[in-house]
């Protein structure tokens, strides 16, 4: 029998967070379903029915607030969304439980990994992988060939990641926060770019699918289920050296007829619903997980349907 639970989103006003409630709503795992974050200057308040504002990670009040509203509501699962909330969390080693809450979250190690750009690529060498050559800006003198990407080592977003030309371009995107950045090879997206939903349970059984997707103002905006042998087999791979258990995104393009991982987001990512509507419930297989349940499988064959990038207005 389903037991309905009591749900907590934190970060909950960006597009993940707003996503990752139009799921649960629709959930026979959900029985109250509450969102948290910094502003209500978004849309996440027509969504979530208990919404609330609550404090920055960085208030020194902000770990015991969340600690009594979990015990005032009688919080079940919790799930934080925002990238620095994730880290904070990380950090303190805190990662399975926040009071009665179950935390749902990619296990220590993958969050480890992918909150670094360089520790990334690192990673990917070090386990044979393909992967792009990758370097701390501050340790480079001169860059011999162009274009190459930069990118902070430590962001999340396409907000701080730039195509650079010259030295000149080089010098002056890092003339504040040279020691935040790494320079990365460039990679045509003449095959395409994928961002790929990466999911392993706590038993080791892995599920994955494949986007092409287009880009529109940092946003997946397009995207086509699509099948590759080499991709799978890549992301399997990645899933058991990361010792993967959760939910996460990758992020490659084709090069030399190899498919290279240029980023890993280890969290929900933005077309975490568009997978859901296409049978691919890696945030339900979480909670399911979570809780000790057996996993659903309502995936279906998606190859070759796509999913459009759409807006809706709300008005108080």
């Amino acid at each position: 029998m389903i037991k309905a639970l009591n749900i907590l989103v934190t970060g909950c006003g960006g597009d993940i967070g707003q996503s990752i409630g139009k799921i649960l709503l629709k959930s026979s795992y959900t029985k109250n379903l509450f969102g948290i974050d910094i502003s209500n200057k978004n849309a996440a308040q027509f969504i979530y029915p208990n919404f609330s504002v609550g404090l920055r990670f960085t208030h020194p009040d902000y770990l015991k607030k969340l600690e009594l509203f979990i015990e005032a509501h009688a919080i079940d699962i919790i799930i934080p969304i925002a990238e620095p909330e994730l880290r904070f969390f990380s950090d303190q080693n805190i990662l399975d439980t926040i009071g009665r809450a179950k935390m749902i979250t990619a296990s220590s190690f993958a969050l480890e990994i992918g909150f670094d750009k360089f520790k990334t690529a690192e990673f990917l060498k070090s386990e044979n992988l393909p992967f792009p050559e990758t370097f701390l800006a501050k340790d480079l003198n001169t860059i011999e060939s162009f274009p190459v990407i930069l990118k902070s080592k430590t962001g999340s977003g396409s907000k701080d990641i730039h195509k650079i030309n010259t030295m000149d371009e080089f010098l002056f995107y890092t003339r504040n926060a040279i020691q935040d950045f790494v320079v990365q090879e460039f990679i045509t997206d003449e095959i395409g770019e994928f961002t790929c939903g990466l999911y392993r349970s706590r038993e080791g059984e892995i599920r994955s699918q494949i986007f092409k997707r287009e880009l529109t103002g940092g946003y997946s905006g397009y995207g086509e289920v699509v099948e590759s042998n080499d991709i799978t087999c890549l992301l399997v791979e990645l899933a058991v050296k990361l010792d993967l258990v959760g939910s996460i995104n990758v992020q490659l393009r084709i090069t030399e007829n190899l498919p290279k991982v240029f980023e890993i987001n280890p969290r929900f990512s933005s077309t975490v619903l568009y997978r859901h509507l296409f049978g691919f419930e890696d945030l339900i297989w979480s909670i399911e997980d979570a809780l000790g349940y057996e996993l659903s499988d309502n995936r279906e064959h998606a190859t070759g349907r796509k999913f459009y990038k759409g807006f809706q207005e709300y008005i108080k």
